[in-house]
């Protein structure tokens, strides 16, 4: 997800839980990650299919907070956790896999397949083309078992270096013209551009980055104890 999104889901999900001081350094270490992880780290972002790496990745970085002996490192670590469990959402089908359990009763349309003139924000209490409401954003489940397990979830993959000339300003329609669709031009949901889908993924990325901070208190105050996860909170 773009810079801008990762912040608004830390300040949704952790807003009321941890101090300001804290949320900035926890949001700092998430953004840094993009320049971390940009080549040869598929699992910093979910990308390349690389889910069971990627989960890994966030469990060691869990470990790290709750051994680390400053609130900063803390911070820093579950910045670093809270990015990548964030583009999970927006680098995998799993939002579409959830929109595609509504079949014909609230449809959901892949946004690659919309009329440019109908892209952009949710359609939320009004109708499809058929006739049919859209389900409110806060229907979304980003933490179904079912789906977290679906044998048909998958994540994006990046091709460079083609994929590269996705970014710049003018040329993405035509790039991605010539990449697979499983590549990230076709199925990020990064930012609103990328269609109907994204206000869902954010949604989905809010709760997990909730059900991550909660997990990663509670192994703060296993390895540390309640001083430290106070400490951690800054509250």
């Amino acid at each position: 997800m773009d810079a801008l999104y990762h912040h608004q889901i830390l300040k949704r999900a952790l807003g009321a839980h941890v101090s300001l001081r804290a949320l900035e350094a926890i949001y700092r270490a998430n953004i840094g990650q993009d320049l971390r992880g940009l080549f040869g780290h598929p699992e910093y972002h979910f990308d390349e299919n690389a889910i069971v790496e990627s989960l890994a990745y966030i469990e060691e970085c869990r470990a790290l907070a709750a051994r680390a002996e400053s609130p900063a490192e803390a911070w820093s670590a579950f910045g670093r956790l809270s990015h990548a469990a964030q583009d999970f959402y927006a680098h995998s089908n799993y939002v579409r896999l959830w929109a595609a359990q509504f079949d014909g009763r609230a449809p959901l349309p892949d946004p690659r397949e919309a009329p440019p003139e109908r892209r952009g924000g949710p359609l939320v209490g009004k109708t499809s083309g058929r006739g049919r409401e859209w389900p409110p954003v806060e229907s979304m489940e980003g933490l179904d078992p079912s789906l977290l397990k679906h044998p048909r979830l998958m994540t994006c993959r990046i091709y460079w270096p083609v994929e590269a000339l996705y970014f710049v300003p003018g040329l993405g329609p035509l790039v991605k013209r010539f990449l697979p669709k499983d590549a990230h031009a076709w199925m990020n949901l990064d930012n609103p551009k990328t269609g109907r889908l994204f206000p869902y993924a954010m949604e989905a990325a809010v709760q997990r980055t909730v059900a991550e901070y909660e997990r990663t208190l509670a192994a703060i105050g296993e390895e540390r104890g309640e001083e430290a996860v106070q400490a951690f909170c800054d509250v």
